[in-house]
């Protein structure tokens, strides 16, 4: 198949996009309930059938039917008759389901690592100096050979940053306990909003987004109906997963068909409030990643909601109606009519408001790369079952898959976290041993003084006995020589008066 039909004009000519151009991007645009997701439907059908995997991101959780054959009786049946799709038939296709929180399909993983400070700065909404302190832990991660995979392993760098902060700042800038504990906190946000789930291992290996199925390319479809109220991490990882598609895929040049084809649906949340490094960094992205064999494929309400230099590089273009109620919104439909080729039969702004259900306005690019004047199209009908998939066959599709056995069960290897923990440990051990050594050095110097001091004591005592002994010995013979000299005495007088002598 060398054309994708996409649908018919009123003289019921084919409107089709051409698998060599598809890398060159796309919008697809239209205000809420004009038929965008039948629109996204019908293209991942036309893209696996050619043998090229999509990537797509079910917000409403309609397009999981791709997954099961539609009934192509009734009002399709007629559609498919009045713009001459003679090939029409029901069918199903090769899907495989994703979802962030692992419920209504396989984990998809990334590590802190591979994120980066750029995006986790977004995800986590932080100021400039917050951005600058994630920073320096990236890098510190790097010299310490610290892995960083889950938000635990991040806490404990930053825990371990703040204690030493004086002898890490005069190498990696000023790390403000301030700073920290700020970012510590909108962690826990991102914690209690399931953020955590979405970091750790078996981390998302690209080519498992990229395989067959047979001749067939593989529809991967993300959940993300829970997604919708944390729009930060649904764009946040939006915007991984693209880069991650730029840095690994190797350039290929120009192809037949594209290697991968990425749909962002909500596409206005990977703008807003963005700062514009970010925003240069995706226009960059875009730019170049149609050599690598990708085509993204933007979706969105208005052309507006993308900024220009990005705008100007979806060179294919599906317009759906647009309401004109407000003067804000007449310059949008201004703007969305600009950006066509315009088709002399009709005029392109008033159009885009007459659009029914089911039509747009179509675009895209001719073999020489050339945009082809806008059609007037009714959309063909989708040959898989339109809405949701019934919740057990879903979860039949989810038992069976592959990628169940590859990213189930969580893997918690040594990083930072058990890394700083050993250290801690050590070195706590370290300090009680030191602390140890010195209460013994300070028991037996106690001991020595102790026993130094008994021995003076002894040796005073001693001299005292000694001293007393004498005296003792003096006093007897003094005692004794006085009695031996009285006696002498008493014998002489009493001799001299007996007349003995």
């Amino acid at each position: 198949m060398d054309k994708l039909f996409i649908g018919a004009n009123a003289a019921v000519t084919p409107v089709e996009l051409l698998p060599k151009m598809a890398n060159r991007h796309g919008l697809i645009a239209g205000a809420t309930g004009t038929g965008k997701t039948v629109t996204l439907q019908i293209l991942a059908e036309s893209f696996s059938n050619i043998g090229v995997p999509v990537f797509m991101a079910d917000v409403k959780g309609d397009l999981s039917g791709l997954a099961t054959a539609g009934n192509t009786g009734g009002k399709l049946a007629e559609r498919a008759e009045k713009i001459g799709f003679s090939d029409y038939q029901s069918d199903s296709f090769p899907v495989c389901f994703w979802d962030l929180y692992g419920k209504r399909g396989h984990p998809l993983r990334t590590t802190v690592s591979d994120m980066g400070p750029l995006l986790f700065s977004q995800l986590l909404e932080v100021n400039d100096t917050q951005q600058g302190v994630l920073y320096a832990a990236f890098k510190i991660a790097d010299d310490q050979g610290l892995l960083l995979l889950d938000l635990k392993d991040l806490r404990s760098l930053l825990t371990w940053m703040s204690a030493n902060k004086s002898e890490l700042s005069a190498e990696y800038g000023n790390i403000s306990p301030a700073s920290v504990g700020a970012i510590q906190r909108r962690l826990l946000v991102l914690t209690e909003e399931g953020g955590e789930q979405f970091f750790g291992e078996p981390a998302l290996e690209l080519g498992d987004l990229m395989r067959k199925e047979g001749a067939r390319g593989v529809i991967n479809i993300l959940d993300a109906t829970a997604l919708m109220p944390r729009p930060r991490l649904y764009s946040t990882f939006l915007l991984w997963l693209l880069a991650e598609l730029f840095e690994q895929l190797p350039e290929v040049g120009d192809m037949d068909a594209p290697k991968l084809v990425f749909f962002f649906d909500e596409a206005h949340l990977l703008f807003d409030n963005s700062p514009k490094v970010l925003v240069e960094k995706i226009e960059q992205v875009v730019r170049l990643i149609r050599s690598k064999g990708v085509g993204i494929y933007f979706v969105t309400q208005s052309p507006t909601d993308i900024p220009e230099d990005i705008l100007g590089q979806l060179g294919n273009r599906v317009q759906h109606a647009l309401r004109a109620f407000t003067p804000k919104d007449k310059r949008a439909v201004k703007t969305a009519a600009e950006t066509f080729r315009e088709n002399p039969n009709f005029k392109t702004f008033d159009v885009i408001t007459q659009l029914g259900l089911g039509e747009a306005l179509v675009s895209t690019l001719d073999r020489k790369g050339i945009p082809t004047p806008v059609e007037r199209t009714m959309i063909r009908p989708p040959s898989s079952q339109m809405g949701p998939l019934a919740e057990d066959a879903r979860a039949a599709i989810v038992s069976t898959s592959t990628m169940g056995r590859i990213y189930k069960n969580l893997i918690d290897r040594e990083s930072a976290y058990e890394l700083l923990k050993q250290r801690a440990e050590k070195a706590t051990e370290q300090a009680e041993a030191t602390a140890k050594a010195l209460e013994e050095q300070e028991a037996r110097e106690e001991r020595e003084e102790s026993e130094e001091r008994s021995t003076t004591r002894k040796k005073k005592s001693s001299g005292r006995r000694s001293d007393s002994m004498a005296t003792s010995i003096f006093k007897s013979v003094a005692r004794s020589m006085g009695t031996q000299l009285g006696r002498q005495l008493i014998r002489g007088v009493l001799g001299s008066l007996t007349g003995k002598g």
